[in-house]
């Protein structure tokens, strides 16, 4: 009914005063090899073949097939995308064509990915030990947002989500208003809509310039910062902090570059929590944090292996 939708609506505006955002792959999730033959790992070539191709059949080769490490490590699923065209396409690829086609593309994405069973949406990727735990225990702190910043398209992530368990685990905050921020309807995933910034959110489409890996990232930030204020703060109330996990150098320097960013409400602090826990070391991690600026930015890295499954280092990095 009505008044029960406006007591949800009420009930819902909430004050938090912090903002904890988690990178996906090699932060909350672990990936092992064969994991390019996943779901996901296979709606990239599937739907570069079906919309730009015009082939659901064309052979396409694997992601680890087709493009170096650094085209898709830590990158989001629009430039991975982007990539994958030129490379499959060579001389045919109209960069500004394919650009046009994203939003297409990644519908067919989320197509293929959503009529795929669990087991094949779960192939190659396990929540990285204790993830699960420690989001459970995250679940109960009531003054503390937590979404998805991830380079993912949002309706996979959802489907990963659940399939893995994670969004089980209670901690992500739910959204339960229709899109709002340029957000699209994941027919058949309505109901598991949480918080978060994705890859389907923002894609500059430039995969000649590196540095996108991560400007991209921090767009995505600064989407899930805005729906936090917008759909899920009291309007009266101020958030305080945001903090981003991730393992990759994209995760920090996404982090570093919103703290200066102009959508970021006045007196936010931004922080990082870099997890040694995926491909990168923790020297590598640190070297990209730069000063640290009191009330501004605040990054912090955790020890070697250490990183969201082991619940109280982590909490206490949170500063909760």
């Amino acid at each position: 009914s009505f008044l029960a939708s406006l007591v949800l609506c009420i009930s819902q505006a909430s004050s938090f005063s912090t903002l904890i955002t988690f990178d996906v792959d090699g932060t909350l999730v672990s990936s092992s090899p064969g994991w390019e033959m996943g779901a996901h790992g296979r709606s990239f070539t599937h739907a570069v073949n079906s919309v730009l191709m015009k082939n659901d059949d064309a052979a396409g080769g694997t992601i680890p097939q087709l493009l170096e490490k650094h085209e898709f490590h830590g990158s989001t699923d629009g430039l991975i995308l982007m990539r994958l065209a030129r490379k499959m396409m060579g001389e045919s690829f109209d960069k500004e064509d394919a650009a046009s086609k994203l939003d297409l593309m990644m519908g067919t994405m989320y197509q293929f990915v959503s009529e795929c069973n669990d087991d094949e949406v779960r192939k190659g990727i396990a929540p990285l030990p204790g993830a699960i735990q420690t989001l459970e225990t995250l679940a109960s702190y009531d003054d503390v947002a937590f979404g998805l910043v991830t380079g993912n398209v949002e309706g996979i992530a959802r489907c990963k989500m659940h399939a893995l368990g994670i969004y089980d685990a209670g901690a992500l905050t739910s959204l339960s208003k229709p899109p709002q921020l340029g957000g699209r309807v994941w027919e058949g995933m309505e109901d598991k809509r949480f918080l978060g910034g994705f890859g389907s959110d923002f894609c500059s489409g430039d995969i000649d310039d590196p540095t996108r890996n991560y400007l991209d990232r921090g767009e995505q930030l600064a989407i899930c910062v805005q729906r936090c204020v917008e759909e899920l703060c009291h309007p009266d109330h101020q958030i305080e902090r945001v903090i981003h996990v991730g393992d990759a150098p994209a995760d920090i320097l996404a982090a570093k570059n919103y703290a200066h960013h102009p959508s970021k409400p006045k007196n936010v602090s931004v922080g990082v929590i870099g997890v040694a826990t995926g491909s990168y070391s923790v020297d590598e991690l640190r070297d990209l944090c730069g000063e640290r600026i009191p009330g501004v930015w605040e990054p912090i890295i955790l020890n070697e292996g250490v990183g969201v499954g082991n619940m109280e280092a982590f909490i206490r990095a949170c500063g909760l």
